[in-house]
């Protein structure tokens, strides 16, 4: 190695030194970029895939080949809103993790209460869990439901389930956790030493299992799924289009 005046490297070493210590900061840099890319497609692709499920997921809804024939009022697995004796009646399945079923509920839920008030309409809500493969909220939140309508009775159920909808997570996360839906339903109106174990501990989850198992023996397929007057309601291309001529048929 080649020394200036001191015994140091030479200025063309150091320069040499410089030159490499920089090259392989780019290269460590480029690997970076690289791997952020990477990971950028793949949780694109990921958010894309789920899309996609959820759009299929609708329009099977909306298939002529898909038919669900029930009664409201005809199962253990939903609250129902509206007196047995009205003109129309409406089954709802849902999913509290379902974009499109929180898109149907805001859409529908004033109309649907005020005609149930008047004894125009029964609306059979009932939630299942639909989609677990994007994670553990829509077993907790339907697990939840369960218990707050076990604890707290049906009015306060229906509370906790509009605020569900209100306080719904994006299908891709983050999700809220069990103490969160605590608050809500304490917020609804629960008693938080009614509901608290039961909710933490997914004390509902048999019940969830069970509206699932159910929904799934009445042949749904996807969420959200209509029943007017014991046969399915297809009409409407959109989710503002279905909730809107649903709404005008029960008027």
């Amino acid at each position: 190695m080649s020394t200036d005046s001191t015994g140091g490297p030479s200025r063309n070493e150091r320069r040499q030194a410089r030159a490499a210590k920089a090259a392989a900061e780019l290269e460590a840099m480029r690997k970076k970029r690289a791997r952020r890319s990477i990971l950028t497609v793949a949780g694109i692709v990921a958010v894309i895939a789920i899309i996609i499920a959820l759009l299929v997921v609708f329009s099977l809804n909306r298939s002529s080949d898909s038919k669900v024939d029930v009664e409201a009022s005809s199962s253990d697995h939903g609250l129902v809103v509206g007196p047995d004796d009205a003109k129309h009646k409406v089954v709802i399945y849902e999913d509290f993790l379902c974009p499109y079923c929180g898109d149907f509920e805001a859409a529908t839920r004033d109309d649907l209460a005020e005609l149930a008030a008047e004894g125009k309409v029964q609306v059979d809500y009932r939630p299942f869990v639909l989609l677990n493969q994007a994670g553990p909220y829509s077993e907790l939140a339907t697990s939840a439901f369960a218990v707050v309508q076990e604890k707290s009775g049906d009015k306060v159920a229906k509370e906790f389930h509009d605020l569900l909808y209100e306080n719904q997570p994006a299908e891709t996360g983050p999700f809220p956790k069990a103490p969160e839906l605590v608050d809500l339903a304490v917020e609804a109106g629960a008693e938080e030493s009614a509901v608290k174990d039961g909710i933490t501990k997914l004390a509902g989850k048999p019940w969830a299992e069970a509206a699932t198992k159910a929904a799934a023996d009445d042949g749904v397929q996807g969420t959200p799924t209509v029943i007017l007057d014991g046969k399915q309601f297809q009409e409407g291309n959109t989710v503002e289009e279905y909730a809107a001529n649903l709404v005008k048929k029960v008027s």
